[in-house]
């Protein structure tokens, strides 16, 4: 009966979220009650409790996590800035007499964003408002047109700067700690943030390659579904200002950002200082900074981080309970008895964490999954790189997948009217596929992830 309760806990905060109640008080909740009980009927050591407090300022204190503001408030910055509206239509220009150009322009711009952003939702509302009222009008399938929308504005999941690598790298340099120690190793090696932001450049970019032949191969096979653009089309989107003129900012920026961590002159919480005060700048040069819109890019910028630190909170309690009834050494004792040792294990938590996906959003999976499995696949000997990146990549997968995948409900919400909802899942199916096919590929070659972090760092 004790072997069940750490599964009949984590099975309960599943049913309360998808209740509805809120992420952060649903972990906390669940664990307190479930401490409680197990203290009433001595099978919980409610001692253990005193370690909170610790744990909480450890939380608050926590010097990695100063990057998730200053990301987040790059990433409003940059939207508020309209740089996007600038990128599409030179990128409409250039690609858009070739069958389905306007669908790549989507997907560059896209990728452009989530290099300069992170957040999925500020590229998912950003693309669906200005390019797909454009792509229904020129006559793209709405499926593939909505597909093509959710699908790029998830990069900001696994291109770096990535909110969720972010939040992913802190909780895997724990267990990675906690994986040596158990091993006998009493000076661990560490696992950062920037580790994987380096691990995620060649699979991001394998994502955007991926993309971009799956458009190409619909607009051949398919012409109907991803027309060219016409001359009249193009003669009416607005400035001819030059490509280098729109690109340069969000470039200057990503290089900034990216060329200072990978440079080694910054870490990952620095190079988020420069990337804001980068993107104040840019809006500033490109006179749309004011005192409304500062208003409103702090005060997103504080709901945004208040989110993401009272989900961080309630995980540790969650954690800590989970532990005390001894979940960990459970899960380690059942991937050891597995058939098939590493392999079966790696296996069996990619399948639970895509199909979670389905039902859960990245952040409450990173924050209560990842830390009960990956101390125990880490002492199993795998490369905390190229497990981090996976365990992104599959979480990518999350934004996408119905009926709670997040990208969904952010281009739901900003559709003409004549989307139906059906054509928006039916269109980020093949996405979600190719995104599996990555992930496969990075199982077989775990150099996707590994090789540039080696040469970087080494």
């Amino acid at each position: 009966m004790m072997d069940a309760i750490p599964f009949l806990m984590f099975a309960t905060v599943c049913l309360v979220l998808l209740a509805g109640y809120p992420v952060a008080f649903s972990l906390a909740g669940t664990a307190l009650l479930f401490a409680g009980a197990g203290s009433l009927f001595g099978v919980f050591d409610f001692s253990l409790m005193n370690a909170l407090p610790s744990r909480l300022f450890g939380v608050i204190t926590n010097q990695t996590l100063i990057a998730v503001p200053l990301f987040v408030f790059m990433g409003v910055m940059l939207e508020k800035s309209k740089v996007a509206e600038s990128l599409l239509e030179s990128m409409a220009r250039l690609f858009g007499k070739t069958r389905g150009g306007l669908g790549l322009s989507v997907i560059v711009v896209g990728m452009l964003l989530a290099a300069s952003t992170g957040i999925v939702g500020a590229t998912v509302v950003t693309m669906g408002l200005l390019s797909l009222p454009t792509m229904l009008r020129r006559g793209y399938s709405p499926a593939l047109a909505t597909g093509t929308i959710c699908a790029t504005g998830s990069l900001g999941q696994i291109i770096p700067p990535s909110i969720a690598l972010v939040l992913l790298g802190d909780v895997l340099s724990s267990a990675y700690q906690q994986s040596q120690i158990k091993m006998g190793v009493f000076s661990p090696d560490t696992v950062s943030v920037g580790d994987l932001f380096v691990g995620a450049i060649i699979p991001g970019l394998l994502l955007v390659f991926c993309y971009v032949v799956y458009l190409l191969v619909v607009a051949r096979v398919k012409p109907d579904a991803a027309p060219a653009l016409t001359d009249d089309d193009l003669a009416s989107m607005g400035s001819n200002r030059s490509l280098l003129s729109c690109l340069l900012p969000p470039l200057v920026l990503i290089v900034a950002v990216l060329g200072s961590i990978l440079a080694g002159a910054a870490t990952p919480t620095e190079a988020a200082s420069v990337g804001a005060v980068g993107a104040i700048l840019l809006a500033i040069v490109r006179r749309q900074l004011s005192i409304k819109t500062l208003r409103e890019v702090v005060r997103s910028t504080t709901q945004v981080t208040c989110m993401v630190f009272m989900i961080l909170i309630g995980a540790s309690i969650f954690s800590l309970v989970f532990r005390g009834f001894n979940g960990e050494e459970l899960i380690h004792s059942y991937f050891e008895a597995m058939p098939g040792g590493v392999f079966t294990a790696v296996l069996i938590v990619m399948l639970v964490m895509f199909l979670l996906g389905f039902i859960l959003d990245f952040i409450e999976i990173t924050f209560v999954v990842v830390p009960m499995v990956a101390p125990v696949l880490l002492a199993m000997g795998l490369d905390p790189v190229w497990l981090g990146i996976m365990i992104a990549v599959n979480l990518q997968t999350s934004f996408l997948t119905p009926p709670f995948g997040f990208a969904l409900f952010y281009l739901r919400g900003v559709a003409p009217p004549e989307v139906a909802t059906a054509d928006i899942y039916k269109g980020v199916i093949p996405f979600i596929v190719i995104q599996l096919m990555v992930l496969c590929a990075l199982a077989i070659w775990p150099e996707l992830a590994t090789w540039l972090p080696d040469k970087v760092y080494n």
